[in-house]
């Protein structure tokens, strides 16, 4: 697990540029740093030492040293690769799966990213032919950015932030990201809050030549929702965890696990079975899940270690929890993850973790219809729609969600597992240069429109795969844990894994009320049916507490009524909404959070010296 920045550019001082934009992201790779620059290009990289420990440095290069590789990830199905590569006359000169990705590109060219398992961002420079070729793995997992600048310079690396050292990077807010964020709480757009930094897909590669960039998709998931039993289903998810795990374990370091109350990441504590488990939770009642996980431990003759957090230093780190995020992002379980990740860098290097399974497996709420909805859609249709379409011009009231998505198509009214503000609302507290921006519609229909021909689960999944997992689960998974120069591995995101989970028929996903149902009874092998059974309780973080506390309100306050507040936001309509909130008329926590985190990340990269 590394990072690496690079650039292409004729004209720029290389070296000190380099040097600089590699210590930014020190934090991805404190053990080593690797260089190449020619006239063309400079790569650079930052290495923490998991595999091939004594060798791995980088950039590796092929045998005639005309190709260039910077690679960030981990390749599981690297030795099988390796074996083959050898056979077709390949030379190899270290014991990393790294350079397996560099010869493979010599072998198969562009074709080679479908061969690969594992979780990767990575680019192959070629001298010869002054070419670039990037790819990011199926998921997500890991972070691929990319910037223009003045049609032949290209900016590429594994973190925002290191974009600012870089010489001719105009820092600039991207006006039309700040409305779609109010909405789905993180950055959900290709193009970032840095006016002009791209995200490269999952699953997409890129080629960079001459000054001309094509991207190409070629990953995607493909629910078949194959006419197969409940004991198969069991049977295959079983076989592919257990295999998952095992290779996602490989490793020259110290292995653990996380570990909450949860079914995902017993399930993976009980198939890895590691010497030490990692549990946080905060000192308010209801919002402490680290007994289960102690109990659990104990059970499996496991140490768990775990630590209590308090609303101090959570509020006193959150501005460093947004710069390693790069990007505004309201999703409270940054906080926790951000310690939890400290806590476990104490002890191990590597830790595998339980994301991923509810996307794949059907495992949110959301993905089912309560009670009350089920009764609701008894109504013909063409009492229900009218219904919905009225009930959606109305401001809330109890029920109107119900109403909604009772009259709906799933894609009217689903966004994925987050719905801070509607837009509606959103333009009511933006200043008018920021209202000119993508609609929810206009980001999720083209996702949508792939899968028009699948049932509403499905529909839901897929959205939540391409969005929800990417933007929000798994970047900061990625961020919170590389703070502290820790690995972190989530085998249920496994190509494998999803293939089986692409062949789970509906009613074994969600079913009469139980989530993941085909998984849950698999984990039932592994561990205590109470906990293969446990609701989904997400990392619960108590904000809605906190800002009802005199300091913090004082605090937040502050920030709402600020000068660089005033340029984004109507502020008499943020503080009445904290107000409304301090004083116990409406929970507007979530609201609250998703502003205040916006304005603290604007602090910290626009206002304050970082």
């Amino acid at each position: 697990m590394c990072g690496f920045v690079g650039f292409i550019d004729k004209n720029s001082d290389k070296e000190n540029i380099l040097n600089n934009m590699l210590e930014a992201i020190v934090h991805r790779g404190p053990d080593e740093m690797g260089t190449f620059i020619n006239e063309d290009i400079a790569l650079g990289f930052r290495r923490l030492s998991i595999i091939g420990v004594d060798n791995g440095l980088q950039p590796l290069y092929n045998e005639d040293n005309s190709l260039v590789l910077v690679f960030n990830g981990e390749i599981y199905n690297y030795k099988e690769l390796r074996d083959e590569l050898i056979e077709k006359g390949h030379i190899f000169k270290t014991q990393t799966d790294s350079e397996v990705l560099i010869h493979a590109y010599e072998e198969f060219g562009k074709f080679m990213v479908k061969k690969l398992r594992g979780m990767f961002a990575f680019s192959i420079w070629d001298k010869k032919a002054k070419t670039l070729f990037a790819a990011r793995d199926p998921f997500g997992i890991k972070p691929f950015y990319y910037s223009r600048i003045d049609n032949d310079k290209l900016l590429f690396g594994s973190e925002i932030k290191s974009f600012l050292a870089y010489k001719d990077f105009k820092k600039e807010v991207n006006k039309e990201a700040l409305k779609p964020y109010l909405t789905f709480q993180y950055s959900v757009l290709d193009e970032t809050f840095f006016k002009g930094v791209y995200k490269l897909k999952p699953g997409h590669y890129m080629i960079y030549k001459n000054g001309e960039l094509k991207i190409r998709e070629y990953f995607d998931v493909e629910f078949k929702n194959e006419e197969i039993s409940l004991d198969e289903s069991i049977k295959r998810i079983e076989n592919v965890v257990a295999e998952s795990v095992d290779i996602h374990k490989n490793s020259e370091v110290p292995v653990g696990s996380f570990l909450s109350g949860g079914v995902d990441s017993s399930y993976i504590t009980a198939s890895l079975m590691p010497a030490k488990t990692f549990s946080v939770g905060f000192e308010e009642d209801n919002f402490n899940e680290s007994g289960l996980a102690k109990d659990l431990s104990d059970m499996l003759e496991i140490k768990n270690i775990q630590k209590l957090l308090t609303s101090e230093e959570c509020f006193e780190n959150l501005s460093t929890i947004l710069y390693h995020m790069d990007e505004p992002q309201s999703n409270p379980s940054c906080i926790p993850l951000y310690f939890l990740s400290k806590l476990a860098r104490e002890h191990v290097t590597v830790v595998l973790s339980g994301e991923g399974a509810d996307e794949i497996f059907g495992g949110y709420e959301w993905y089912d219809d309560d009670d009350r909805l089920k009764k609701y859609k008894k109504l013909p249709s063409f009492i229900r729609k009218p219904l919905a379409m009225t009930a959606k011009k109305l401001p809330y009231f109890k029920g109107r969600t119900t109403i909604i998505r009772g009259g709906s198509k799933v894609e009217d009214y689903f966004i994925g597992q987050a719905f801070i503000f509607e837009e509606k609302e959103a333009n009511s507290i933006l200043k008018p240069n920021y209202k000119n921006a993508p609609s929810i519609k206009d980001i999720t229909k083209p996702i949508y429109d792939k899968v028009s021909h699948m049932d509403d689960l499905t529909k839901k999944q897929y959205l939540d795969l391409k969005l929800w997992l990417a933007g929000d689960i798994l970047l900061k998974a990625d961020k919170m844990s590389m703070a502290h120069s820790l690995e972190l591995r989530v085998p249920f995101l496994d190509i494998e894994v999803m293939k089986v989970g692409e062949t789970i028929p509906p009613k074994y996903r969600v079913n009469n009320g139980t989530t993941k149902l085909a998984l849950r009874e698999a984990a039932k092998n592994k561990l205590p049916d109470a906990w293969a059974k446990r609701e989904k309780k997400g990392f619960p973080v108590p904000i809605r507490h906190w800002f009802k506390e005199e300091r913090y309100y004082n605090t937040i306050k502050e920030s709402f009524t600020s000068d660089y507040a005033n340029e984004f936001f109507n502020t008499n309509e943020i503080v009445k909404l904290l107000d409304d909130h301090f004083n116990g008329k409406t929970n507007n926590a979530r609201k609250i959070y998703t502003i205040y985190t916006f304005l603290v990340w604007y602090k910290r990269f626009f206002i304050d010296q970082i």
